[in-house]
Parts: structure tokens; sequence; C-alpha cells
């Protein structure tokens, strides 16, 4: 957990298969808080779905006394199933998530075959947010930052003193983010980690992931100075960046659970609906995408 005196608690959920960092976010002072980025787990082998992790989130709530005011995914996430529909169902919370998801559910909308009633204007989340806008969180003001490069639709939110980067930059020993999924640009990535780095030196920054190199622990936040003077990638100019990070995603296998974890997440974290025995299936496109193992 992270405490600062001027601004809001965050506590950190890590799940450690895919390494993602979930957060709850609170106002001390009204106890409203904001759930970013959860995570709902899915054996491949088996077809079952686990709410565990989203479940850890739920007790601490209940432990600190909080009150959900808002779920946001900071992108549909290639990595991982999103929680947010179960957690809102819990919780009765509003999802949210950026307006450029939109892009994101044509494009997949198109690789998957998706039938032309399945819509693609965001109307599955509650609130579709936009650069500059503001999520009210008791006595704090959240702001939103336009952040796409990993995603074509990726935003930061930023309450008080706390930034969510989401997929942008990692912690010192584990880079930035991959630009090469549909709708990624290595350039546009470069751009959104600039106006991160624009936050005062103070500003905490808590990343999306955590692969723990070496077996370190788990490390989920650093701030805009500490980034700054450790972050490797910082040091280079931009054509050297994005010419480092189109090599560097080149070599990379894509992520075990994308073709599985997208469709849901362009649902807000819906599941397909049954078919009609009951069952949900999901798909399973055959040669989207090269590179196979």
């Amino acid at each position: 957990m992270s405490v600062s005196a001027a601004g809001p608690v965050v506590a950190m959920f890590h799940d450690e298969p895919t390494g993602s960092a979930q957060y709850v976010v609170a106002d001390p002072g009204s106890g409203a808080c904001a759930i970013i980025d959860p995570v709902l787990e899915l054996d491949r082998r088996s077809g079952t779905i686990a709410t565990r992790s989203a479940d850890a989130i739920l007790a601490h709530v209940e432990r600190q006394g909080l009150r959900v005011r808002w779920i946001v995914d900071t992108h549909p996430h290639a990595d991982h199933l999103s929680a947010a529909a179960y957690l809102s169902g819990r919780t009765g919370a509003p999802v949210a998530t950026g307006t450029e998801v939109t892009g994101v559910q044509r494009l997949w909308k198109g690789i998957y075959g998706l039938p032309e009633s399945f819509p693609t204007d965001g109307s599955q989340w509650d609130r579709l947010l936009r650069p500059g806008d503001t999520l009210e969180l008791g006595g704090i003001e959240g702001r939103i930052l336009f952040s796409p490069g990993h995603t074509l639709c990726s935003i930061t939110p930023v309450f008080g003193d706390a930034a969510f980067i989401h997929d942008t930059l990692f912690m010192p020993d584990s880079g930035s983010a991959r630009a090469d999924f549909p709708g990624g640009d290595a350039a546009a990535l470069w751009r959104s980690i600039g106006e991160i780095m624009r936050l005062p030196d103070e500003c905490r920054l808590f990343v999306g992931h955590d692969y723990r190199p070496q077996g370190r622990a788990v490390r989920s936040d650093s701030t805009v100075a500490a980034m700054r003077a450790e972050h490797p990638h910082l040091r280079l100019e931009e054509t050297a960046f994005v010419r480092m990070r189109r090599e560097r995603d080149a070599t990379l296998p894509l992520p075990e659970l994308m073709l599985l974890a997208l469709q849901v997440n362009i649902r807000a974290g819906r599941l397909p609906e049954s078919d009609a025995e009951g069952r949900r299936n999901l798909l399973l496109p055959i040669g989207a995408f090269s590179g196979g193992t």
C-alpha cells in the first residue's frame, strides 16, 4: 500500500500468472474509491472462469469500509480478461474506459467475424472518458490523460498525486509496453510517455504490470522524478525509442490469452451470450495472426 499526505491511498493486487497490477485508489476523507484494471481468471485448459483477484479486491473494500464509485479499465487488455462487469454487478458501480475504445471494437469485430449486430459504439460501458474529463472520488478530483500507443484507446487516470500509467512504462528494470498489437503505434507510445513525464516530479506512477525480473519482489510504483533518473528507455531520443520498440516487439510472442481475452474485453468484461444449450463459448480465430510457435 502507498500512502501520501497529498493524495489518495492506493492498494495494489498482483496477479502472478499474468504479472498484472490491479488497484484500489481511495479518498481517505470520504472512503470513496475506484477499482482500476481488475483481473478475471481464465483457465484455458478447462475453460473455467474464476474471480479470485476480484474477490480479494472486494474483501479489501469491505475491510477498509470503502464505497466503490468507479470501475475503470485503462484499455482492453490482451493478457487477461477484465473483471469490470463482475465487480460492477457486485457493487453497482459504473464501468468506464477511454472513448477511443470504439476503434478497438471495430478492429476486433472484424478479426473475430462478429455479427453485424455487435455494437461498436462503446455502449457496453457506462461512461466513455475523453482527454481532460474528470472523475470525482469523494474529495479528490481525477482527470484523464489520453495515452495511446500500446493500444489506440489507452487512458491514464490521475487522481491527486497518483497516476495509473498501465502499459506505457513499467519499472526501470522492465522497460516499456509493446506497441505491435492491432492499433498500436510506437511513436504514439513515445508521445504518451512524454505527457506522463510532464506530470509533477513527486507524482506517483503506478504501472500496469510487473513481471519480477530475476525473481525479485513485486514492484509497482515509482515517481516521475525517479523514473526520469532511472529508466533506460527515457534516455533515448524518439527515433531510437521507436526503432528499439519495433525491433523488440518483432521478437515477442503473442500473449497466451490474447485471442480469448479481447472478445470479452471489448464487451467491458462481459462474457459472450449463452447459446441455445446455455453454454457461453469463446471464439478462436484461426490464422488471424502469424508468428505462432
